[in-house]
């Protein structure tokens, strides 16, 4: 009888588990969502470099863990480059601008739920660091974007500025609810080092992830 009962009690303590499991895989799952992953420059734009570093690179590899950690949760996700390229037309007179508007349509058409550009930061005092995330007040959410994924790199224990806003164009001008992340500053020689390994690149497109979850959440 005795048996019996603890069968009883640990089939029901099982079920109970199980059942919790498939909440939180429920509750945390972006199945039906669209995120446009942008990884920043590329081409004949290299953005920011320390020697043969070059922050297109870096965008992009970063770009590509990204991916990797949403599809996890069942996200839909559109890159806006998937190699060195930038998306300017030979027939633009400002490549840069023609980059960053086919930029902005390609994030639209594709009824994007949020947008995230990636990028890496510089500054010319070295010591400089940490994460840091922008956001344009063009559409309200994208604050409370930037909050979510600031705060989780700070439970991470990763330095990370405060949240603030630019003007820059593409941000300025894509109504999509998105975020710039600053993944760190390639003029510091701790973060240079870490942002060019897999393992760290891994970290914060996890970081980012769970950021972009609790947004979605709530």
């Amino acid at each position: 009888m005795i048996k019996q009962y603890k069968k009883v009690m640990l089939g029901l303590l099982l079920l109970f588990v199980f059942t919790l499991q498939f909440i939180e895989a429920k509750n945390v799952s972006l199945k039906g969502k669209v995120i446009t992953i942008d990884p920043g420059h590329g081409g004949r734009d290299s953005g920011t470099r320390y020697g043969n570093i070059l922050e297109k690179d870096l965008n992009l590899q970063i770009s590509e863990q990204l991916e990797n950690e949403l599809v996890k949760y069942g996200a839909t996700i559109y890159m806006t480059r998937t190699k060195d390229e930038d998306l300017s037309s030979p027939y633009d007179k400002r490549k840069k601008r023609g980059d960053l508007y086919r930029r902005i349509r390609f994030i639209e058409k594709n009824k994007t739920t949020l947008y995230l550009s990636i990028h890496i930061n510089w500054y010319n005092d070295y010591y400089y660091s940490g994460v840091e995330i922008l956001y344009n007040n063009i559409n309200p959410k994208n604050k409370k974007l930037s909050e979510s994924i600031t705060n989780e790199f700070l439970k991470a224990k990763i330095k990370t500025r405060e949240p603030t806003t630019t003007d820059l164009y593409l941000y300025r001008n894509t109504k999509v609810p998105g975020v710039l992340i600053e993944c760190g500053f390639l003029s510091n020689k701790n973060e240079r080092y870490l942002l060019q390994t897999k393992e760290y690149q891994q970290e914060i497109s996890k970081i980012i992830t769970k950021g972009v979850i609790n947004y979605l959440n709530t």
